[in-house]
């Protein structure tokens, strides 16, 4: 454990951390209340953070006056790359894929086709969690605008390809 955040004798402390600049109380700590903040935060801030409050007198055993909280920081998809496996000639197959470089947690990733005609794709052609979708037997009808999103609770990104068969 690092320390990062010190109160003693009404003296704020912020140690020399890469989270010095962007942490600290939000609140006085005279109000009781020792909620901190991190600003900007980073992925890097993930992890377990204890507070520990020792009290002058005070006949509560050790680790009585722990909290702990597990901070995981949400990280949006990158912008997917978009690639084209195969040679898409009437009657063959193909499979489109797509991936994000970084998200946090990984993300999921959802096939459609916008033009000409609009069609969404479901499991076995798409696979959600490898970003590949499968088109077999392919047709001149199936030519157009394929759009692939990548998302997760902290957001989405999108890319394209155009197959054209």
């Amino acid at each position: 454990p690092v320390q990062i955040l010190t109160y003693l004798d009404g003296v704020v402390k912020v140690e020399e951390t890469e989270l010095k600049p962007r942490v600290g109380f939000l609140y006085p700590v005279i109000t009781h209340n020792i909620s901190v903040f991190i600003n900007a935060t980073r992925e890097r801030d993930s992890g377990q953070y204890i507070c520990t409050v020792n009290v002058v007198d005070d006949a509560t055993p050790m680790g009585r006056n722990v909290g702990v909280i597990n901070l995981t920081v949400l990280v949006p998809p990158a912008v997917p790359a978009c690639q084209l496996h195969g040679n898409p000639t009437v009657g063959s197959n193909v499979t489109l894929s797509c991936s994000s470089r970084k998200g946090k947690p990984s993300p999921k990733y959802q096939w459609e086709r916008t033009d000409p005609t609009p069609q969404v794709f479901f499991p076995p052609a798409q696979d959600l969690t490898r970003g590949t979708l499968r088109l077999t037997n392919l047709s001149l009808e199936m030519s157009g605008l394929y759009v692939c999103t990548a998302e997760n609770q902290a957001g989405f990104e999108k890319c394209s390809i155009v197959l054209e068969v």
